[in-house]
C-alpha cells in the first residue's frame, strides 16, 4: 500500500495521507485506448490454471528491507529490516554472508540512516508507535545508543553529512511545533549550532557539503512551488525560481563540490527536467529531460557517478552516467525487475543498489567497478513461494467519462478465464497525487493468489503522467477522482474473464477516503468497500494535520478545500455526513496512533454506518500509525481483508 496526503508541489513530499508527482496521456489517445483493451481472443485461449494458493503466515514470511550505507573501510553495507517481525537496523559484508543486527527492538521500528565517515558508529531513525514523531539516534562503538533529537514531541531528521565526514546536519521542529529549523551536529562531541532559523514555514531540501548553502522550498499551490537558497555566510536568502503560470521547482541535491545545486522543474512543460544551478555565478541550464518525469538525480560520494530516477509509466528507470564524460555505466546481466536505491561506496569502488519486481520483493545486490563482479546479498521473498505462482502486472489505459485516457497497474489470476470469471476490486492510492507503480506487493500478490483480480487505478490527479493530469482533481475530490473508478468497472468487465457482479473498492489514506466516497456517493456501484485509514470528514482532517505541515498548510486548502472558507463544499464531499447512503458491507482498519488520518475518522464512520443495519468490520492496531509496519499486524490486516471479501464478493453469495 502507498502512502500518501497531501500532495504538495515538491513532488518529493506529496502525501497528505503519502507519496506522488503529474496531462493528459503523453500518448494519442486513440493508442492509449487500443493499449487498454485487452484482446478477448487472447484471453479464450488461455485455459485457466488455478495458482498454488498460499497462506498470509507465507506471503509475509518475506523479508522487507531498505537502505543502503557503506561503511568507511567499504566493507560493510548498512540497511532496515523485518526479519524480526519488525524493522531493525543491520549490517552485511559486501562478500554476502548473515547481517549483523545491531539493533534488537521489539516494540517500535528502527530505520537505518548512515555510517558515519571516518568510524563504525551508526545513525538510525526511530518513532513510538507509528506516531511520525521521529528522532535520530546515534548508535556507539560500544553498541549503546544515544538520543540526538530528545523530546516527546519532537520530528527530526538526518539532512546530510559535511563534505569530510567531521559533521552531519539535523532538522527538527524542537524551537516551534510548525517549523523545521537545521542544525550543525559536531560528529565526534555532538556539540551542535543552529545553521537555519525557519520563521517563514519554508521546506528544507539539504545543506551543501561545505555547510555554507541550505535550499529551500515554498509551496505556494500543490502544482506550483519555488526553490530559495539561504546563505549561512551573508544570512540572506536568494529566490532562484522567480516564474509566470503554474510550475513545479524542487531540489534534489548538490554535488559533492558544493558547486551545483540539482532541481526539478516542469517550467513550460507537462514533464519534469533536471536543471543546474551554478551556484558562483547564479547560473542555470538544462541538465538532462525524459519523456516522463526525472523525479530524483545524486552524485556518488566522489562526484564520478551520477545517478538519475525516471518515473516512467509507473516503473522506476535508472541512468547511471560517469560526470566526467557523461557515458553511461553499464551494468552486468540481471534478473528481471526496476533498479533502486543506489548507493556508492566512499571511492566509488562499489556499488549497492535493490532490485524489485512484481514477483518478486527488493533485494539488495552489490557491484564492484574493478572486476565487474556482482553479488546478491539477500534472498527476501519467503522459502515457501514460488514466484511462478505468482503474477506479473500490465500497464492498462481506459478512457473515462469525459474521455481522458486513464493509466492503471492490473494484476490478473491465473484461473481467470470466459469461463471461469472471477471478482475484482478496484485499488486506489493515498493522496491526493499519489501513484500505483509496479513492484512487489505482498497484500496485491496474496489477493491475486487468491482468486481476486487487482485495478490499482491512476485517476487524474495522480502523479507521474505530466502537470495537466495532475492538476486534473484540484477542487474536485469526491466527484471527477471518483467517476474515474466507476469507470474501472466498466473496463475490468471488458476484459471478459471479471465477473461485473463482483467487483469491490478498496484504497488506504486518500485511498481510503476514495472508498468511503464511493461507499456513500455512488452506493450502487460496488459490492463492498475496504477502507484503510482513509478519511470520512475533511473538516476535522484538514484542522487536526500536524503542526509540522504549516509549509503546506495553505496549498492543502486550495487542492482540497478550506475548513472555513468552502465549509459547505467539505460537508458535500465528506462521506461521514453522508453515511446513511452507505448500504454494502464495509471493512475499516485504523492505526491508533495515526497522526494524519486520526482514529475518530474511522470511529464515527463505523458507528454511522452500523445505524444503517449494513455489516461493519472494524480492527484497530493499538500500535500502530499511517501505515502498518510490524508484520503481526500486517498478518491480521491482510487476513481480515481476503475473509471479508471471501464473505461478501466470492461468485454465487447474496448481499
Amino acid at each position: 500500500m502507498r502512502k500518501s496526503f497531501p500532495k504538495t508541489a515538491p513532488r518529493q513530499a506529496l502525501t497528505l495521507l503519502g507519496l506522488a508527482l503529474a496531462a493528459a496521456m503523453a500518448m494519442p489517445a486513440q493508442a492509449a485506448t487500443e493499449r487498454a483493451a485487452p484482446a478477448r481472443s487472447e484471453a479464450k485461449a488461455k485455459q485457466p490454471r488455478p495458482a498454488k494458493r498460499y497462506t498470509i503466515e507465507q506471503f509475509m514470511a518475506t523479508t522487507s528491507i531498505s537502505g543502503a550505507s557503506f561503511s568507511q573501510d567499504e566493507r560493510r553495507i548498512l540497511f532496515s529490516s523485518n526479519a524480526s517481525g519488525i524493522f531493525n537496523v543491520y549490517s552485511i559484508s559486501v562478500d554476502g554472508g548473515e547481517p549483523v543486527a545491531l539493533t534488537a527492538s521489539k516494540t517500535d521500528s528502527h530505520y537505518a540512516v548512515s555510517y558515519f565517515r571516518n568510524d563504525d558508529r551508526v545513525l538510525f531513525t526511530r518513532d513510538q508507535g507509528g506516531n511520525e514523531n521521529n528522532h535520530l539516534i546515534v548508535r556507539e562503538l560500544d553498541g549503546s545508543e544515544r538520543d540526538l533529537t530528545p523530546g516527546d514531541k519532537v520530528k527530526a531528521g538526518f539532512s546530510g553529512w559535511s563534505r569530510d565526514g567531521d559533521a552531519f546536519f539535523v532538522t527538527t521542529n524542537e524551537r516551534d511545533a510548525r517549523y523545521i529549523d537545521v542544525y550543525r551536529y559536531d560528529a565526534r562531541t555532538y556539540a551542535r549550532t543552529l545553521v537555519y532559523q525557519n520563521n517563514d514555514g519554508n521546506a528544507v531540501f539539504g545543506v551543501s557539503g561545505d555547510g555554507r548553502w541550505v535550499a529551500l522550498g515554498k509551496t505556494n499551490t500543490t502544482a506550483d512551488s519555488d526553490v530559495y537558497l539561504y546563505d549561512t555566510q551573508s544570512k540572506e536568502t536568494r529566490h532562484l525560481t522567480p516564474h509566470q503560470g503554474v510550475a513545479s521547482f524542487s531540489v534534489t541535491g548538490f554535488d559533492p563540490e558544493s558547486r551545483t545545486l540539482l532541481m526539478l522543474s516542469n517550467e513550460g512543460a507537462e514533464f519534469q527536467r533536471l536543471l543546474a544551478y551554478d551556484l558562483a555565478s547564479g547560473q542555470t541550464r538544462e541538465l538532462e529531460k525524459a519523456d516522463w518525469d526525472i523525479v530524483y538525480s545524486s552524485y556518488s560520494r566522489d562526484g564520478r557517478y551520477r545517478v538519475t530516477g525516471i518515473n516512467n509509466d509507473a516503473s522506476l528507470e535508472l541512468r547511471i552516467v560517469q560526470t566526467a564524460d557523461g557515458k553511461p555505466v553499464t551494468l552486468p546481466r540481471l534478473p528481471g525487475g526496476e533498479l533502486r536505491g543506489v548507493a556508492f561506496s566512499r571511492t566509488s569502488q562499489r556499488m549497492a543498489f535493490y532490485l524489485n519486481g512484481d514477483r518478486s520483493p527488493s533485494n539488495l545486490y552489490v557491484y564492484d567497478f574493478g572486476s565487474k563482479q556482482v553479488k546478491q546479498l539477500s534472498r527476501s521473498l519467503s522459502r515457501d513461494i514460488d514466484p511462478e505462482e505468482l503474477v506479473e502486472a500490465r500497464i492498462v489505459r481506459f478512457r473515462s467519462f469525459d474521455g481522458l485516457v486513464i493509466p492503471s497497474v492490473y494484476y490478473q489470476p491465473k484461473e481467470a478465464s470466459p469461463t471461469n470469471k472471477v471478482p475484482a476490486v478496484v485499488l486506489v492510492h493515498g493522496g491526493p497525487g499519489g501513484q500505483t507503480t509496479r513492484g512487489y506487493s505482498a497484500m496485491v500478490q496474496y489477493l491475486v493468489n487468491h482468486g481476486y483480480a487487482v485495478l490499482g487505478i491512476n485517476n487524474r490527479g495522480s502523479s507521474g503522467y505530466g502537470k495537466t493530469f495532475f492538476t486534473a482533481d484540484d477542487g474536485k475530490h469526491g466527484r471527477e477522482p471518483l467517476w474515474d473508478c466507476i469507470e474501472a468497472k466498466t473496463w475490468l468487465a471488458s476484459t471478459g474473464v471479471i465477473d461485473p457482479e463482483r467487483i469491490g473498492i478498496m484504497g488506504g489514506s486518500y485511498g481510503g477516503y476514495m472508498t468511503l466516497a464511493a461507499m456513500a456517493f455512488r452506493p450502487e456501484a460496488f459490492k463492498v468497500g475496504v477502507d484503510i485509514f482513509g478519511v470520512s470528514n475533511w473538516l476535522r482532517t484538514l484542522e487536526s494535520i500536524p503542526p509540522y505541515w504549516e509549509s503546506f498548510r495553505k496549498a492543502l486548502y486550495l487542492e482540497i478545500g478550506d475548513p472555513v472558507k468552502d465549509k459547505e463544499f467539505l460537508i458535500a464531499t465528506s462521506p461521514l455526513f453522508h453515511a446513511r447512503e452507505i448500504r454494502k458491507p464495509l471493512l475499516v482498519i485504523q492505526g491508533k496512533n495515526d497522526p494524519r488520518v486520526i482514529k475518530p475518522e474511522s470511529d464515527e464512520i463505523v458507528e454511522a454506518v452500523k445505524k444503517n443495519g449494513v455489516p461493519v468490520e472494524y480492527v484497530v492496531f493499538d500500535d500502530e500509525g499511517h501505515g502498518f509496519s510490524k508484520k503481526k499486524n500486517q498478518i491480521e490486516a491482510n487476513q481480515k481483508t481476503l475473509e471479508f471479501l471471501d464473505k461478501y464478493l466470492k461468485p454465487g453469495l447474496k448481499n
